[in-house]
């Protein structure tokens, strides 16, 4: 009985390990990056749990997340195996760049995390609080160099809202855009910025190292494990939450589709991925299906008036 029932179990578990799917996962950007996080992170968790028995991360880097996304969209069309990272970034990128092929040319699948972007600045610099940045911002806004990611991304979108919220010109705002996380951390700890501004999960280790100080965040209540105020309590009246989402290859099957969520769903309430979360800062802002896709509709509306407003869309 008990070589029956041990029998069952390995045919059970060799099974399930045969109809678990293989994934490949587009990080539309350089290593290091929030979208590189997400990615790999993932990887581990889909793997850890056993809810894909292979899982692949593919870095395609470029203005905003949009040539990973036209790749993702044309090379994988129909592909069920194929998935992209993307959320708040990509949508300000789309816009910017008025690119062609936008989330419309995938299928949204779930959104994922959500995250207070930090703003720092190295330990050796005399910038010691919010309120000092804003005084150099009043005093010449074009002199204050920000660091961050993509054109028209989160970063961006904050920075300009930072600057329209203290009376200066949004438009004036010096950014300078990296594609990935690792080249503009190079350039914040190379002192050739004044400021960085990202996911406060890129800066973690810095902070805690002591090699970067860290100002505000940018959401509305303070993150837990890390000391500093938001930016409505320095007196800046901006708050903004960065999210990330996962969508799979347009052309695919309405079966496909909801076999791909439940992959998501179950990896999203693993535990692998909940401590993940609570390593990393990221809030867990789970939601799939037609009510992700309507809050995703109303994000893209949003995002592009905010664009329109401080000078980056016309």
């Amino acid at each position: 009985m008990n070589k029956l029932l041990l029998a069952a179990l390995v045919s059970s578990a060799l099974s399930v390990s045969a109809y678990a799917a293989d994934y490949t996962i587009i990080a539309p950007a350089a290593p290091g990056g929030g979208w590189d996080q997400t990615a790999r992170t993932m990887q581990e968790a889909l793997t850890a749990e056993g809810i894909s028995g292979n899982v692949q991360v593919v870095n395609v880097a470029g203005a905003g997340g949009t040539i990973g996304l036209a790749q993702f969209a044309t090379q994988d069309n129909g592909n069920p195996n194929a998935l992209i990272v993307g959320g708040y970034v990509m949508v300000g990128a789309i816009l910017t760049n008025a690119s062609p092929v936008t989330l419309d040319n995938v299928t949204p699948i779930a959104r994922l995390t959500g995250e207070a972007v930090g703003i720092v600045v190295p330990t050796a610099s005399d910038i010691q609080s919010m309120d000092d940045l804003v005084a150099k911002l009043k005093e010449d806004t074009g002199a204050v160099s920000w660091a961050g990611g993509s054109a028209g991304g989160v970063d961006h979108i904050t920075a300009g809202l930072i600057a329209k919220a203290i009376g200066v010109d949004p438009t004036q705002v010096n950014y300078i855009a990296y594609s990935g996380g690792g080249e503009a951390l190079a350039a914040i700890l190379g002192g050739q910025v004044t400021v960085g501004i990202s996911g406060i999960s890129e800066f973690g280790p810095q902070i805690d190292a002591g090699e970067l100080r860290l100002i505000a965040v940018s959401t509305d209540t303070r993150v837990p494990g890390f000391d500093a105020p938001t930016l409505e309590e320095a007196g800046v009246d901006v708050a903004v939450q960065n999210w990330r989402m996962v969508a799979a290859a347009p052309g695919i099957t309405d079966e496909q589709r909801d076999a791909i969520t439940a992959d998501i769903k179950a990896m999203a309430e693993s535990a692998a991925w909940q401590t993940a979360l609570e390593t990393k800062g990221w809030v867990d802002t789970y939601l799939d299906g037609e009510a992700f896709e309507t809050q995703l509709d109303a994000d893209i509306a949003a995002t592009e008036a905010i664009l329109k407003d401080i000078g980056l869309v016309q």
